[in-house]
């Protein structure tokens, strides 16, 4: 999931955050719902799932974590970032800080995933989805993302508190977790229905078509254009004729938020491609752009 750049044709219309059609796959092979589950598990997988989301009743002790409080520094810190960017929706005194910090606090504490143990940790590690705290990022390395050495495991208070000031973890990293508690606990995790596809084929052969579908790239041309990947791929910019319009672009102050330095924005044009975001002890939470455009042209 990020930002990546794009050579395509100078007239090259595709309408900005519309997913390139080459992405999507063709409704033809979509499947019938499983009449026996919401998304491919088991029963029991299903409850894990619903505990990971905080949608069926849970405690952090069900995991032995800590119980988080409006005090626990890192609610506390989202809490003042909250308010410190919408003071007019929640008020500026510590009334309202705290008021906020205990709203997080009660929220964070109804789910499994910012109450991980430690084996649900180490499943993680296993799979490579930890790598903000595994791994570090070189821009001059394939791949950019290389394991720290020693090699780093991180203890589950150190991966629920990261889970709090990060992107946090996606439905990848929930279902590796609820998978590999399934295994220790001896259960099925997938629907015996549909073999965990969460849908039955709509005619003979479907499931066979479909994963034998390929995507197809947007055509390749002389013009500059930037792309977000969090959904399956959209452009986000007008094409450029030059790198120096692109970085330009990027580096409009109109563009409120999104707007980086022209020299950042160059870095990250030459480089290709970031992450949404980067968190790491010595930068925080900063966009993957600023992070490749900035912060590794100092290492």
């Amino acid at each position: 999931m990020g930002r990546e750049i794009k050579r395509v044709p100078l007239d090259f219309d595709q309408p900005l955050n519309e997913i390139w059609p080459g992405y999507l796959s063709p409704d033809k092979f979509d499947s019938l719902p499983c009449p026996d589950c919401k998304n491919g598990y088991s029963t029991h997988a299903q409850h894990l799932y619903d505990l990971w989301y905080g949608d069926a009743p849970f405690h952090p002790t069900d995991t032995g974590s800590t119980l988080l409080q409006a005090d626990t520094p890192a609610v506390r810190a989202f809490a003042e970032r909250n308010i410190a960017r919408a003071p007019e929706f929640y008020g500026t005194s510590e009334i309202a800080i705290v008021r906020e910090a205990q709203r997080l606090a009660n929220l964070w504490n109804g789910g499994w995933s910012h109450h991980l143990a430690q084996d649900d940790v180490d499943a993680l590690v296993a799979a490579g989805r930890l790598r903000d705290l595994t791994h570090t990022w070189d821009k001059d390395r394939e791949p950019r993302f290389q394991p720290k050495e020693p090699a780093v495991t991180p203890t589950a208070a150190e991966v629920n508190e990261w889970s709090l000031h990060s992107m946090g973890h996606d439905g990848i990293n929930a279902s590796v977790v609820i998978r590999a508690r399934c295994e220790r606990e001896g259960v099925e995790d997938t629907c015996p229905t549909c073999q965990g596809h969460a849908g039955i084929e709509a005619y003979p052969g479907q499931r066979a078509e479909a994963e034998a579908w390929e995507p197809t790239e947007p055509p390749e041309g002389e013009g500059w254009q930037l792309w977000e990947t969090v959904s399956e791929g959209s452009p986000i910019s007008p094409v450029f004729a030059t790198a120096d319009e692109l970085a330009g672009w990027m580096s409009d102050p109109e563009r409120g938020r999104n707007w980086v330095p022209q020299e950042t924005a160059a870095k990250f044009i030459a480089d290709g491609w970031a992450l949404s975001f980067v968190a790491t002890p010595e930068t925080g939470l900063v966009s993957g752009v600023e992070f490749v455009g900035h912060h590794t042209s100092e290492a």
